[in-house]
């Protein structure tokens, strides 16, 4: 009785210093990166906060405004800046600053719409594909390679020629291809990732292959998915104005940002703010999306050290969890 008593403390000891030394390691590479982390925070929250008054004014401008974005009234026509008119009008007396920013929430949708949908066919596959490896692996790279050989610009006329213009229609020609280069990048952590020690000692604890997959790798690669989900988002919005500007985009009576530009081009030496509104909505929306994801970017590439110790971290408490539910884990698998 003596010694499973002296057996048992000494187990707590020894349990109590390795949470002490896990928490002495988090603090250290806590402080290592406090410097970037602030400077990160700081440029993050000026994008945040440019970013926020953007879409606040993309979806609350068309709501409450007091003109309607295909209201046409020929005695305002082509009039500048004031304080009825915040944009001017265009050549059909329709209220500049209630179009823009109707096109800015097309765009929006657009842009967040697809970004999600590729980015959860492209981490399934990618996260499949590097796990399973093999012949799986070389099936779905190829498909991605096939799929990806063809601009996705092309995908997205076809579909607009099939199934008409409008938003729904640019979203799946966006999807059709979208999701390679999110898959390939996934893929690429996950064959990094399952090699490394974390990840063995999992797989010797009877972890299941899912448990493993969703709980430890795909968790350390989160770094590079959200920046790539970032940049998928101007990716898309930049594909629909393009699209929109050549005529083959959102049609009228539809407002999208291309199509007010490409509308405004032909008065462009005349009524030059009909043209420049439009294009500095576009750009600080686009710069600053790219911005947060490079600050992004720069940040998860300096802490990936960090989020070996969280993992290892689960993996401790895995082990640490009563008999049957490892043995349910080693069932699974």
């Amino acid at each position: 009785m003596g010694n499973f008593i002296f057996h048992f403390r000494g187990r707590r000891a020894e349990t109590a210093s390795q949470n002490q030394e896990r928490r002495e390691h988090r603090k250290a590479g806590a402080c290592g990166g406090s410097r970037l982390s602030r400077k990160a925070r700081r440029k993050l929250l000026v994008y945040g906060i440019v970013l926020g008054i953007w879409v606040l004014l993309a979806v609350l401008v068309p709501l409450f405004w007091p003109f309607s974005y295909s209201e046409q009234n020929g005695d305002i026509r082509n009039q500048a800046f004031s304080l009825t008119h915040w944009f001017g009008t265009d050549r059909f007396g329709r209220d500049l600053f209630a179009r823009v920013w109707y096109g800015a929430g097309i765009s929006l949708l657009v842009g967040i719409s697809s970004a999600l949908i590729n980015g959860i066919l492209g981490i399934f596959a990618g996260a499949f594909s590097g796990w399973l490896g093999g012949a799986a692996d070389m099936v779905l790279m190829r498909i991605g390679d096939v799929i990806s050989s063809i601009p996705s610009m092309i995908y997205v006329i076809l579909i607009m020629l099939a199934a008409g213009s409008g938003p729904g229609s640019i979203i799946l020609g966006l999807c059709v291809a979208g999701w390679v280069d999110m898959s390939r990048i996934v893929r690429g952590e996950i064959l990094r990732l399952k090699e490394t020690d974390f990840a063995c000692a999992a797989k010797m604890e009877g972890l299941s292959s899912m448990r493993i997959l969703f709980r430890h790798l795909l968790p350390n690669a989160a770094g590079p998915i959200l920046v790539n989900l970032i940049f998928l988002i101007p990716q898309a919005i930049f594909t629909e104005s393009f699209l929109s500007f050549l005529g083959v985009g959102i049609a009228a009576p539809a407002a999208s940002l291309g199509t007010i530009i490409q509308e405004a081009r032909s008065q462009m030496a005349l009524y030059p703010w009909q043209m420049a509104c439009p294009l500095v909505v576009l750009c600080v929306m686009l710069l600053c999306l790219n911005a947060v994801g490079s600050v992004l970017e720069d940040q998860t590439g300096n802490a990936g050290g960090n989020r070996t110790l969280y993992h290892w971290d689960n993996i401790i408490a895995d082990k640490s969890r009563p008999a049957g539910m490892m043995t349910e884990g080693r069932e699974s698998k």
